[in-house]
């Protein structure tokens, strides 16, 4: 991937008009015009709350610009995590302002162009990017209606936006283009649009090929570790042993006269080597590594003592949700204990950045989620205005969640403040990835419940965990800031109770019980350095709580699927379940196959997104202990259906990563540091491991808000395969993950 250097244009109200060509209009938008079908047709008061991300930048012309010869150009603050977003983006865009997605030039997470729409994360992209740009695009074709039929004379209701253009019932047109002029579009964007009905969608509702594939999958230039500048340098970092280590003493003599090195750069802890490839860089950095003394570190805990070292570690409880009537009395009570260990992102590229230091302003093309934070964390740990630094995202190989993108960033943005003027591209190692990403959270999930005739009638969920998000907007965050002669401290974690949830994200079921209560044990002090993982709580919690569901339902003596539907009222619940259910033929299956056992799992992720249940079949082997996921059927409703093969994409991506997570990954660490730094000591859901088939429905939800799927399978996948293990051996696993040897001892218990 070859560019050329950008010179940094910061986001200023002029920069913004510069790329639309633009209508000046002295009007504001009627009411009437935007106005859907059955909706009060007045002056929207003041107050009236913007639709998605337009809270944040509500001028039409930071998502929507349009140029004199009629280009289109589309702007979202949000990243192409692998998620499918830009395809879906140009669809919504090409819906609403009818015209072709091949003629949208569509711009990305970019601080000097796009809004600040924070984190990519949280499954939120469609929910508030994906609707900024659909009410932007509707009501700038109605923009273009308005004019036209100023233009030509004739009222809006004669004319019909089509492919670029606006018509009359008699042929005459007008392109977008000879409709813009200055400022057109440089206006607030209202509460009401109109947008275009299901039953007239093009685009939208529609499989569309995905633009970020085909580079990807023919060995193209589609990442952030292809980027190549001219001139452009190699860098790498030389890592403490562990956390808590200082640098005592290295010497570089040697190293500098190395073949192709041209610098070794150190400031405090913080040292990396700059040379001319990557394969000297490579052998500076491992030559480095050997003439470093560094003190003692800090000591990790016991590892068969984790989580009783957690427990020990809450500074604070917090109370997630406090719910109905009374205690119970009566019935009988039941509890149990799941856990969940560290776990890693395991990107399967090692995290990269590209820096360069022109004059006083500095651009970094990076991974990271969050452009807008990344920038603000970069310039003030180099003591830079936040103008002075551009950040413009690029693809990584492998991401979703914290993982080590702002990192590189950070070290990228150092060395380059060393060597103004040079293009610097710096790759963390595979075991730099694995031992100084930030991690998934270790947890502790507990429930208890009561039962009476069948139904619950209290239930109460207690979750220990760290916060999940420990991402850059200060420095601190950073590890090379950290590690700076002057450094920058980590900023203090702290307990937010919010309903999208953190270390409690789904701590609450959705089901219906006249007595709920959830408590969050929030432990301060971080053992290892952890952040978001995908999903959050979400994967522990929903795991333990659909596990837990399980084994009441045995308990009560009743069909998993039958008491999950007992206890719901939720309409759009109940057919994501029941149709699961359906297509895995779950009441038609009878006794399960020898050797094989069938789970069932279902959430609502963050109680607010999409609803999904997924249904397995398990292939258990006594001897080896190994569990194989035979098939998976799921069912999702995400509201608004923009680009079907999308939401299947995900939730397909869903399943595998919770296989992988559930059977397979764990960080291993002993007192004196990590150990998991390969993909031997950390392993991985394996291609022999698919299963055999997936299938992904979808239920249809016209003129539905979207909702937000990237994250909603990981949970019910995790619980799923649990139930359908337990199934097959008759025992239940409560401890993540759920590995051959776990297996072969419940099998000999």
């Amino acid at each position: 991937m070859t560019l050329a250097p950008m010179t940094l244009a910061p986001l200023t109200r002029r920069g913004v008009l510069a790329g639309a060509g633009a209508l000046v209009l002295s009007f504001r938008i009627p009411a009437a015009v935007l106005a859907q079908e059955g909706e009060v047709q007045g002056t929207a008061a003041p107050s009236a709350k913007l639709p998605g991300s337009l809270p944040q930048q509500p001028y039409l012309d930071a998502w929507i610009r349009i140029d004199a010869s009629g280009a289109v150009s589309v702007f979202t603050g949000k990243a192409e995590l692998g998620q499918g977003l830009k395809t879906a983006i140009l669809q919504i865009a090409a819906e609403e302002l009818v015209v072709d997605p091949k003629s949208i030039t569509l711009v990305t997470a970019d601080t000097a162009r796009t809004a600040n729409e924070g984190y990519t994360a949280g499954s939120q992209s469609m929910q508030n990017s994906g609707t900024a740009v659909r009410h932007a695009a509707a009501q700038v074709r109605e923009l273009m209606l308005a004019q036209a039929a100023r233009r030509l004379n004739v009222a809006a209701a004669e004319l019909r936006a089509e492919a670029g253009r606006v018509q009359t019932r008699d042929g005459r047109a007008l392109s977008y283009g000879e409709l813009v002029s200055d400022q057109m579009l440089h206006i607030n964007a209202q509460p009401q649009s109109r947008l275009t009905p299901t039953e007239e969608f093009r685009h939208m509702g529609k499989a569309m090929a995905r633009i970020d594939i085909p580079a990807k999958v023919t060995g193209g230039e589609a990442y952030v570790q292809d980027l190549k500048l001219p001139g452009m340098l190699h860098a790498r970092v030389v890592r403490p042993p562990r956390p808590g280590t200082r640098l005592e003493w290295f010497d570089a003599k040697e190293i500098e006269h190395m073949p192709g090195v041209v610098r070794v750069v150190r400031d405090g802890d913080f040292l990396a080597v700059v040379a001319r490839r990557e394969w000297q860089a490579i052998k500076a950095m491992r030559a480095l590594a050997a003439a470093v003394r560094w003190s003692d570190g800090a000591s990790l805990p016991k590892p068969a003592e984790l989580h009783r070292t957690l427990e020990g570690l809450v500074s604070e409880t917090g109370t997630v949700a406090d719910e109905g009537s009374s205690e119970p009395t009566g019935g009988q009570t039941i509890e149990a204990t799941y856990t969940r260990p560290y776990q890693i992102h395991g990107s399967i590229g090692p995290s990269c950045a590209v820096a360069k230091l022109d004059g006083d302003n500095l651009t970094v093309w990076t991974h990271t989620q969050g452009v807008y934070p990344d920038r603000n964390a970069i310039a003030q740990m180099l003591q830079m205005r936040p103008e002075q630094v551009r950040c413009i995202h690029v693809e990584g190989s492998g991401c979703y969640g914290h993982n080590g993108a702002d990192d590189a960033a950070a070290d990228a943005a150092l060395i380059a403040r060393a060597m103004p003027g040079a293009a610097i591209r710096l790759q963390w190692t595979r075991e730099q990835e694995h031992a100084w990403e930030p991690y998934g959270p270790a947890m502790i999930g507990r429930s208890r419940a009561t039962l009476n005739d069948g139904r619950i009638t209290g239930w109460t969920y207690e979750v220990w965990s760290n916060t999940h998000s420990t991402r850059p907007g200060p420095a601190g965050a950073l590890i090379a800031a950290r590690h700076l002669a002057q450094p920058s401290q980590q900023p203090e974690a702290k307990m937010e109770i919010t309903p999208a949830g953190n270390g409690d994200r789904n701590a609450v079921p959705l089901y219906d019980v006249p007595r709920k209560r959830a408590l969050w044990h929030f432990i301060k002090d971080m053992p290892l350095r952890v952040s978001a993982l995908r999903g959050l709580g979400a994967y522990l919690n929903v795991f333990a709580i659909e596990s837990f569901v399980d084994e009441l339902a045995a308990a009560a003596s009743a069909d998993p699927v039958e008491f999950r539907l007992r206890h719901l009222k939720d309409a759009r619940a109940r057919d994501v379940v029941s149709l699961a259910a359906e297509r895995f033929g779950w009441s038609g299956s009878g006794q399960a196959l020898p050797r094989r056992g069938r789970g069932f799992a279902f959430a609502r992720y963050k109680n607010l997104a999409a609803y999904c249940a997924i249904a397995m079949e398990v292939e258990v082997e006594r001897l080896t202990g190994r569990a194989r996921v035979v098939r998976a059927v799921a069912a999702v409703d995400s509201g608004e259906i923009v680009n079907p093969d999308g939401i299947r994409n995900q939730i397909e991506g869903g399943i595998l990563q919770s296989l992988s997570w559930t059977l397979y990954e764990s960080v291993y660490f002993d007192e004196t540091g990590i150990k998991s730094v390969d993909w031997a000591s950390y392993p991985i859901l394996r291609f022999n491991a698919v299963p055999d088939t997936v299938e992904v429905h979808i239920v249809p939800r016209p003129g539905q808000p979207f909702l937000g799927t990237g994250e909603a399978a990981q949970g019910p996948a995790a619980a799923a395969i649990a139930n359908a293990i337990a199934s097959a051996t008759g025992h239940r696993l409560r401890d993540l993950p759920l590995t051959r040897e776990k297996v072969r001892a419940a099998f000999r218990a």
